[in-house]
């Protein structure tokens, strides 16, 4: 993708992930493709969706044609066979889903739709990949929001942004996502639009604990206002760059997940703040909300770092401290401004 000779080419893209935000972006892609990959881990969904042409488990609305789907369970194989190469896979599951990889990424562009971090590794999807598999960071590209894979199944007009070191890179790779219902930003912060989205994450669980215990809108502004700033201070420490966080990518995407009745990870803190112990809450929830396990994460990494982060802490407190919610957001208001 870096020369106008394979810009040309239109490369050959594959999803790889089974759940609601891969399901709607295979969606976009199918319909923006004149065919696609899609690696999926389990034999039998292969079968149902070649016979019923809709994902049985996630966004069971959406109907594909399967003549442009090429449908595989073998990670390799479409390693092979496609140029582009989409993760859309939980974090928590994110190890597991390429354990079976062997063949080389030599050539492939890697592009993350995934909003979390390695579990014990403590890196980002980008940095995985580079760490792991050799794959230079001007061939990984990260699309975040703010966009719900709900609103996009129901063609609900929704921004993406693409960001690539290379900026003509970031506008190819948008060209694969642009509908009547999609519209796309680039970038090239790819640090920045990485660890936003996985800190987002931890402030709309922050966000349904406070909505669980009853606090209101008015407090809830206050919180994710110092929210923003939580981000803003951890970026520049750690990865300092020219950035507009008032932008859609940063602040836009952290408002949607704080707010929106379609937050999983929003649903998950407000069970919290209502008493539910963590495994009773992850039981009931069908999705995996990315902000659990970004807050352990996050609280490792700042280790080195010592940026002041109240919320997160809070947060981190609360999910395996075993803290008292009603206690810990309680003294968190003493630091709020």
């Amino acid at each position: 993708m870096s020369t106008n000779a394979e810009i040309e080419k239109k490369p050959s893209i594959a999803v790889v992930g089974s759940g609601s935000w891969a399901t709607a972006l295979a969606k976009v892609l199918h319909e923006t493709q004149d065919s696609i990959g899609w690696c999926l881990r389990d034999p039998e969904l292969i079968g149902y969706i070649k016979k019923y042409r809709h994902n049985p488990n996630y966004l069971s609305a959406v109907e594909f044609d399967v003549k442009k789907l090429y449908l595989s369970v073998d990670i390799n194989e479409v390693a092979k066979l496609y140029d582009i190469l989409l993760f859309v896979i939980p974090s928590t599951y994110f190890q597991a889903w390429l354990e079976p990889l062997s063949v080389s990424l030599e050539g492939k562009f890697i592009i993350s739709a995934i909003k979390g971090i390695v579990p014990g590794m403590d890196c980002t999807i980008a940095e995985f990949f580079n760490q792991q598999y050799g794959v230079p960071f001007d061939r990984i590209g990260i699309i975040s929001g703010p966009t719900h894979a709900e609103e996009v199944a129901l063609e609900r007009l929704s921004y993406l942004t693409i960001s690539c070191k290379d900026k003509l890179q970031a506008k190819h790779v948008a060209s694969y996502f642009e509908t009547h219902y999609i519209k796309t930003n680039i970038g090239t912060d790819i640090y920045g639009t990485e660890y936003s989205a996985v800190l987002k994450n931890i402030y709309a669980v922050a966000s349904g604990i406070a909505h669980g215990l009853n606090y209101g809108d008015n407090f809830l502004a206050v919180l994710i206002s110092n929210a923003q700033r939580e981000i803003e201070r951890f970026l520049k420490k750690t990865y300092p760059s020219k950035r507009r966080l008032s932008t859609s990518v940063y602040l836009g995407d952290l408002l949607v997940t704080c707010y929106s009745q379609f937050s999983r990870n929003r649903t998950f803190g407000t069970m919290i703040g209502k008493g539910y112990s963590v495994k009773s809450a992850m039981l009931e929830m069908s999705m995996v909300a990315e902000g659990y396990n970004a807050a352990k994460c996050i609280w490792e990494i700042n280790k080195k770092y010592n940026v002041k982060m109240p919320i997160a802490n809070a947060v981190y407190n609360i999910l395996y401290e075993n803290i008292s919610p009603a206690i810990e957001m309680k003294l968190l208001t003493a630091k709020l401004r």
